[in-house]
């Protein structure tokens, strides 16, 4: 299958428009199971040449153009080679550039977009790419820009780390919800404030986070969350509860866990 996705990839990067293409995902990092999706990152400059792509896809498969998934992933195909799940994911090089400048600067963002439920955060773009395995690159561009992506950048890091206010914030909020026993509120914020928080923690370690996907199990084993992190954080969510003294109850646990948290991050910050 590597063999495989080799050849495709050398057709891929021959497309109009594509720059060149990258292994992403758990495939990338080497922690795929058996069954995982091969995550074939197309990135291009101006327009792709959708009609080679789908030449390529083959007939009964569908290829999104930029924006046809939403305007974070930009497009892409599903496809299905030797039994095996192959996805095209299309990345925009101009704007995965722009979106590196940002990080540089400690500037990020975290818009909605179908498949993310705690939103797409904008540092995954560079990520994608420092994580990844560039595959072709006609022109060495993929290459060059990996070797930028080595050092997390420290105004990032700031920024993400003192992202945590959010999570109290969130749960100020979730504590009047609690008293009316609004569950579907809490429970949202509930989620988001700890997908704040593993973000936060990701962050401190100079480690990049891509999605939700895993990211909670990988926090919780870095050195700066603080003790009892993953147990802690796991009960809120399993069970937040239904009645206003249960969910109540949940709450206040969630904001000793984000203030002992954002201890943790001012303390190795100050090291």
């Amino acid at each position: 299958m590597r063999t495989i996705i080799g050849e495709m990839a050398g057709k891929l990067a021959g497309v109009p428009g594509v720059v060149g293409v990258v292994l992403g995902g758990s495939r990338a990092r080497g922690e795929h199971r058996p069954g995982s999706d091969w995550d074939l990152g197309l990135y291009y400059r101006g327009e792709p040449g959708l009609d080679a792509l789908r030449s390529l896809a083959g007939p009964g498969v569908d290829v999104a153009g930029p924006g046809g998934w939403g305007p974070w992933v930009d497009g892409g195909a599903w496809l299905t080679v030797e039994g095996a799940p192959v996805d095209w994911i299309l990345r925009d090089l101009d704007r995965v550039e722009r979106i590196w400048a940002d990080c540089r600067a400690g500037r990020y963002e975290v818009g909605v977009q179908a498949g993310h439920p705690l939103g797409f955060w904008s540092p995954c773009y560079p990520g994608e790419l420092a994580l990844g395995q560039v595959l072709a690159d006609p022109t060495g561009e993929l290459t060059r820009l990996r070797a930028e992506l080595g050092d997390y950048p420290e105004p990032l890091r700031a920024a993400l780390t003192a992202g945590a206010w959010e999570a109290d914030f969130l749960l100020a909020g979730a504590a009047k919800s609690a008293a009316r026993a609004d569950v579907l509120h809490v429970s949202l914020c509930l989620s988001r404030a700890v997908g704040v928080l593993v973000q936060a923690l990701y962050a401190d370690a100079r480690r990049w986070c891509l999605n939700e996907k895993g990211a909670f199990d990988v926090a919780a084993a870095l050195p700066g969350a603080p003790a009892g992190f993953g147990p802690r954080a796991r009960a809120l969510l399993a069970a937040p509860g239904a009645t206003a003294e249960e969910l109540a109850a949940t709450v206040a646990a969630a904001r000793r866990l984000a203030a002992d948290t954002a201890a943790a991050l001012r303390d190795r910050g100050a090291r």
